[in-house]
């Protein structure tokens, strides 16, 4: 079973996710985190904290940045938080790229169940990088949703399947 949960910043699609990955599992799920801490952003150090601190009882924590094939085996659950913070330490490459990368997991047998931002329901960024990152946001974002078997929009911690 692969699965999205998408909404907003602080929207609680992380909540949604994690609950459904511990759901899920037979066994302690894995937990991915996408994010790299090496630009030495001290709000964002505090929120992986706090994230570290909700989830060390209940799944086992991989912090890994590249690529996510190296690190998902069959027969396993995994929740992978959050697929904008990996686009983002990838946007050097391109969206082909990115795609060719994801789309070995989805033949993976095993349960995924992702975590998207919702970016694109906002202005059109004014500078280059940021524009990139809202357009892979989205393309990205349908692409995964074209392969998993459910999606879901989480707003105000509410959860809606709409897949």
């Amino acid at each position: 079973m692969k699965i999205l949960y998408f909404g907003g910043q602080k929207s609680g699609k992380s909540n949604a996710a994690s609950a459904a990955a511990l759901s899920m599992a037979n066994q302690k799920p894995y937990y991915i985190a996408t994010y790299d801490n090496s630009y030495n952003d001290h709000a964002m150090a505090e929120r992986v904290s706090k994230h570290q601190q909700q989830r060390q009882q209940d799944f086992i924590t991989i912090e890994h940045f590249g690529d996510l094939t190296q690190v998902i085996e069959s027969g396993k659950t995994y929740l992978i938080d959050c697929l904008s913070m990996w686009i983002f330490n990838h946007l050097t490459e391109s969206q082909e790229e990115l795609i060719a990368q994801l789309s070995p997991l989805f033949a993976i047998d095993c349960h995924i169940i992702f975590v998207i931002n919702d970016v694109g329901s906002g202005v059109i960024p004014l500078d280059e990088q940021s524009r990139r990152f809202v357009d892979f946001t989205g393309i990205i974002g349908q692409f995964v949703a074209t392969q998993c078997d459910e999606v879901h929009r989480v707003e105000f911690g509410i959860s809606q399947q709409i897949k």
